[in-house]
């Protein structure tokens, strides 16, 4: 299937599958990276939080691909959100970028700054700041879309609880919400929210991520086997689907490629089997639970 694209509410287009870098060890980042460019990737998920910024910024530095050609999103992390203009300054010089496609907010939560930069990303995370919540950040980040840094601005990690907080004082409505979405994790309740307010849903980890048994699945690997495909290909293209954009991550070049190009249109039968995986219960495999809950009071968000 060709692999496509979705429009955000701002006009821009969102290609269908990126290349996640999250967990991309320093010397292995920018090798994916160059690898996803050469198997056809243009969207590339990117965050100071993850460490390999600057590393993944030598490759759009040196990439013949023209730059209108490809799509990056970056993120403000937690302890920057009263520094939100900064924040995007220092990670545009790390990927050698004069702008970002997306900007999104990280997480629904204000963190104080590290004392120094060596305890970036390392804070207290069940300690938030006082007198500032994600709305003052919203605010913030709202101001950048006139610098021409950012062609739009976003979310992730958060619930509908946080969404319609969000709503009600921002003049702009998110273009993305980027959340856990994978086939025990289908964030119905969610995604419905997102629809009916225009904004869409990139899935992290897609495939599972760290401790899934997705791939071992008896449904998935049967519709693997009978289609002859990978299982990763199997969920990708569940998930593309449903219709939210995908980022797996991976740094071997042959897997890099196949999640990119393996992709097909299940049938409507195949869709079922899948959408039933999360019942009765479905499992979270990614989000780590450091004090948000009580940003997340929602069914949707707090699955084990």
């Amino acid at each position: 299937m060709a692999t496509g694209s979705f429009t955000l509410n701002t006009g821009a287009k969102i290609p269908a599958v990126g290349f996640g870098t999250w967990k991309a060890a320093p010397g292995d980042a920018a090798a994916a990276v160059q690898a996803a460019f050469e198997a056809g990737y243009r969207h590339f998920d990117c965050a100071p939080l993850y460490g390999n910024e600057a590393e993944i910024g030598q490759v759009f530095k040196n990439t013949k691909v023209p730059r209108s050609e490809y799509f990056v999103t970056t993120k403000l992390w937690s302890s920057d959100h009263r520094r939100v203009e900064s924040a995007l300054d220092k990670s545009l010089r790390d990927l050698n970028l004069d702008y970002v496609d997306l900007y999104l907010m990280h997480w629904p939560v204000t963190l104080d700054p590290s004392p120094n930069d060596e305890n970036y990303g390392k804070e207290d995370r069940t300690v938030h700041a006082v007198g500032w919540d994600f709305r003052d950040t919203w605010r913030e980040m709202e101001k950048l879309l006139s610098t021409g840094k950012v062609k739009a601005i976003g979310v992730a990690n958060f619930s509908t609880v946080n969404l319609t907080k969000l709503l009600e004082t921002a003049k702009v409505v998110p273009a993305v919400n980027q959340t856990e979405i994978q086939p025990l994790l289908p964030q119905d309740k969610l995604h419905a929210f997102c629809r009916d307010k225009g904004i869409h849903q990139t899935a992290f980890g897609p495939l599972g991520g760290s401790g899934s048994t997705l791939h071992e699945h008896p449904v998935i690997v049967e519709i693997a086997k009978r289609r002859v495909v990978e299982a990763g290909n199997v969920m990708l293209s569940w998930g593309i689907q449903k219709g939210w954009s995908v980022i797996p991550k991976s740094t071997n070049p042959a897997r890099i490629a196949r999640n990119l190009t393996g992709n097909f249109v299940l049938s409507s039968e195949e869709m079922e089997a899948m959408d039933r995986l999360a019942l009765p219960k479905g499992k979270r495999f990614n989000r780590p639970n450091w004090g948000t809950v009580v940003f997340h009071d929602d069914e949707d968000v707090d699955l084990e």
